[in-house]
């Protein structure tokens, strides 16, 4: 590029051209570009390929069979699980009785709606925040300081469900299906981690935290460029919980214990992947650790897709901060109280950026 080009190189106008086009990264994809726009640029030090990662198995994230959840074994595995929320903020579940096909119907019906014809598609792309049901790129697109190869389905699940007829027909009952698994399994998983904290099986489920339900169902199809962009930036989640459902393509990685390293969270078979998220961490007054992680630019060219279900309280006026069972003279609170409106604008205002949300809350 010239100097003359740099110079009159204007992003914001790029990026809002891109917005109103409403095409999405797919739709990039489509019109057969071989270079990525601009503002799709990140930093070469923030690259996934310019920083260490870990692929031996032996450092893999943990895997935990939840087949005796309800079982003598109970007691086995809220210790795993504490220990994984500990330490890695991240785990796999086997044999979570959701079955292998409405995994398969939920994953393929993401992936139906994103091969829609983009004038189909562009009915939906909006960044309203009110609306039940929204597509767009990037959450951050404006605030970020470069974009990520992604495009992304959300709706709003809870407490209230937006109007079916909102909900793309072509994977609406999937999704719907889904919410309603995620739902038992979200009760099921917050009653284990209630009790590794010592705290009453249903005190977050008391604290309407199983309520509050958004999923993000997330479309990465071939980058060009893999190498000068990521599929979504470094970040941990906001919320309480999150279910994750991966396809087989892979490309997520975790920051092991806050240090250097990053680990893959290897695509595993009927697996859901179970993330701690920043709203857990300061409930639980640091006994839990959310996590970041990222997904690198996918450079195959199958897409890869996944859906994301966040558990937030339903309730954004109630108090929050580390719960008063966990305080005590030894161990202080380490966090302010404050709204889960006041939470989450801070959240919307940062972008996904590492874990400085949960820094602003700490006393």
């Amino acid at each position: 590029m010239t100097i003359g080009a740099a110079e009159n190189y204007d992003r914001s106008k790029e990026v809002k051209d891109f917005d109103d086009s409403k095409i999405g990264v797919k739709g990039l994809v489509d019109s057969g570009i071989t270079s990525i726009p601009r503002f799709f640029v990140h930093s070469p030090e923030s690259l996934p390929s310019n920083q260490p990662h870990i692929s031996d198995d032996d450092d893999g994230i943990p895997i935990i069979d939840l087949s005796s959840v309800n079982s003598h074994r109970r007691s086995i595995i809220v210790d795993q699980i504490k220990e994984a929320s500990r330490t890695w903020g991240f785990f796999q579940i086997i044999n979570h009785d959701i079955p292998l096909d409405v995994l398969d119907r939920t994953i393929c019906s993401i992936k139906a709606f994103n091969e829609q014809p983009t004038e189909i598609k562009s009915k939906y792309y909006t960044r309203e925040m009110g609306k039940g049901v929204s597509f767009l790129t990037n959450i951050d697109l404006f605030q970020s300081k470069a974009a990520s190869w992604r495009d992304t389905l959300q709706v709003r699940l809870g407490p209230t469900y937006p109007d079916l007829d909102q909900i793309p027909e072509i994977c609406r009952n999937e999704l719907v299906e889904w919410d309603q698994h995620v739902q038992r399994l979200g009760e099921i998983l917050m009653g284990v981690l209630c009790e590794g904290m010592g705290l009453e099986t249903d005190r977050l489920k008391e604290m309407t935290c199983l309520e509050g339900r958004t999923l993000a169902s997330h479309y990465y199809p071939y980058c060009p460029e893999p190498d000068r962009t990521v599929g979504l930036s470094s970040h941990s989640d906001p919320g309480v919980l999150t279910v994750l459902l991966q396809d087989k393509i892979g490309g997520l990685f975790v920051r092991k214990n806050g240090g250097e390293d990053w680990v893959e969270v290897k695509p595993l078979a009927g697996a859901i992947v179970i993330n701690i998220g920043d709203l857990l961490q300061i409930i639980s007054n640091d006994e839990y650790k959310s996590a970041e992680h990222r997904v690198v630019a996918n450079r195959f060219q199958e897409p890869r897709v996944s859906a994301a279900v966040f558990f937030n309280p339903g309730k954004r006026e109630d108090i929050y901060g580390p719960v008063p069972e966990l305080i005590s003279p030894e161990k202080p609170a380490l966090y302010k109280q404050f709204t889960l409106s006041e939470f989450l604008r801070r959240f919307f205002t940062k972008g996904l950026d590492g874990k400085s949300l949960i820094d602003y809350f700490k006393l």
